[in-house]
């Protein structure tokens, strides 16, 4: 499992993706013009992280909750070959 916090990003402004062998997060938020900010933290900040992960690793699936998300992963043990 691989857990990041998120806090201040909704679902639809996280993007996983996997290509290959990698495993992309990827956060974006839009400027809201309208609203002046005394300060910004780093929940208002784009972001991308690469996970390389190991040959016949499967991703289950994700999920956000309370600022965290979690993604879960699985290694299929190979199948054994007697002679």
């Amino acid at each position: 499992r691989i857990t990041l916090a998120v806090a201040g990003f909704t679902r639809d402004q996280l993007e996983v993706t996997l290509e290959d062998n990698q495993l992309i997060v990827r956060g974006r938020q839009t400027d809201d013009k309208t609203r002046q900010f005394l300060h910004r933290g780093i929940a208002a900040r784009q972001f991308q992280r690469a996970f390389l992960l190991a040959e016949g690793m499967e991703v289950l699936g994700a999920d956000l909750s309370n600022g965290l998300l979690s993604i879960d992963l699985a290694r299929p043990e190979p199948e054994r070959i007697v002679r």
